[in-house]
């Protein structure tokens, strides 16, 4: 037997090895994030899973997210809503979105990003990026990380953050976060308890940062993250 025939052969064996460590359920997931992503051009919620698969919490489908993401066939962003990745799929109907990238995020600096009260706002460059990135939102932009206070949500110095304008945020989702009477923009993740905004980083090195409510001012949610490497 050639070389060739057995590498072949080695590969498919390990394949199909990979598929016996699946159960029903996490290949009826698998299938569904496919079917979703070639449907909708962009990735399902855990609640979309939820549903879709017929599966009784959204705690079982984290559970088994986690061990795809394990075994290399998704990767995943947990803290944002549409953050999970096919390993190794193209989607029938991918399309790209431009998106506009508005400078860096970084604490002690002004960033200038759409609807935060400025008038029109010329970006540094536009990107194309896969509408699985962008959720299909038409407004969504994209600012780049500096420094390494979400290294621990897998943002990395260099990363570009890819968001949507709001004033609104859930506690524990990650926005930028605008501390007015500073006039900086930090990128965090949010809480609000009791009038009190806890802007809390995602580096055990770092001290979460709190302030009266009226002094913050959330400028946009993130929905993706594109790696600088």
């Amino acid at each position: 037997m050639s070389r060739l025939r057995q590498s072949i052969r080695i590969d498919l064996a390990d394949e199909a090895s990979m598929k016996k460590k699946l159960s029903a359920k996490q290949e009826a997931i698998l299938k569904y994030i496919g079917d979703f992503l070639d449907d909708n051009r962009y990735p399902p919620t855990v609640r979309d899973i939820q549903y879709g698969c017929g599966i009784s919490s959204t705690s079982v489908v984290d559970y088994n997210l986690r061990i795809l993401q394990r075994e290399g066939f998704i990767n995943r962003q947990s803290d944002v809503s549409r953050g999970i990745e096919l390993v190794g799929h193209s989607s029938r109907n991918e399309s790209f979105t431009p998106v506009p990238v508005y400078g860096s995020i970084a604490a002690g600096e002004p960033l200038h990003i759409p609807g935060a009260g400025t008038d029109r706002i010329d970006p540094e460059e536009s990107l194309e990026l896969p509408e699985f990135l962008t959720g299909g939102q038409l407004d969504a932009f994209a600012v780049r990380v500096k420094g390494e206070s979400m290294i621990d949500a897998l943002v990395a110095d260099g990363d570009l953050v890819v968001m949507v304008p709001t004033a609104n945020a859930r506690n524990g989702e990650m926005v930028a976060a605008e501390i007015i009477d500073r006039e900086e923009v930090t990128l965090k993740h949010f809480f609000m308890h009791n009038g009190q905004v806890t802007l809390e980083p995602a580096n055990s090195q770092m001290e979460p940062q709190v302030y009266p409510a009226e002094n913050v001012a959330i400028r946009g949610r993130v929905i993706g993250v594109v790696r600088s490497v």
